[in-house]
């Protein structure tokens, strides 16, 4: 398999990839909705580890560090696994999940009211 980046890689070859991945471990039995997302959550919580306490200047710099940028990457890349194999499982579109969502964001916040603000849309 030719290795992926981001500019070549396509969302449905990286479902596929994942989906495959777990196939040839007999994984499935494992991968309920429930266990991915409990899943999911750990790993996210894996990655928050890494900036827990630093401000938020600090924390660009502890991801651009070399040796914990690669720790960092495979947390990411966990969070990203979980993620696509959950929407394996439960048969979603995640792009189209992503476009009707920016659809539904860009409603809640609309440039002119949420430009440079980090307030919740019901504070706009």
């Amino acid at each position: 398999m030719a290795p992926l980046t981001d500019p070549t890689a396509t969302l449905a070859e990286l479902k596929a990839r994942v989906l495959a991945f777990a196939r040839e471990r007999d994984w499935e039995q494992f991968h309920a909705p429930k266990n991915l997302s409990m899943a999911l959550a750990a790993e996210a919580a894996e990655l928050m580890e890494h900036f827990l306490w630093a401000t938020p200047e600090a924390s660009r710099a502890v991801a651009q560090d070399a040796v914990k940028r690669q720790k960092i990457s495979e947390e990411l890349a966990d969070v990203v696994i979980y993620a696509l194999e959950f929407a394996n499982v439960t048969g979603l579109d995640v792009a189209a999940a992503i476009e009707a969502k920016m659809a539904a964001n860009a409603k809640k916040y609309p440039v002119e009211k949420a430009r440079g603000r980090a307030e919740k849309y019901t504070e706009l």
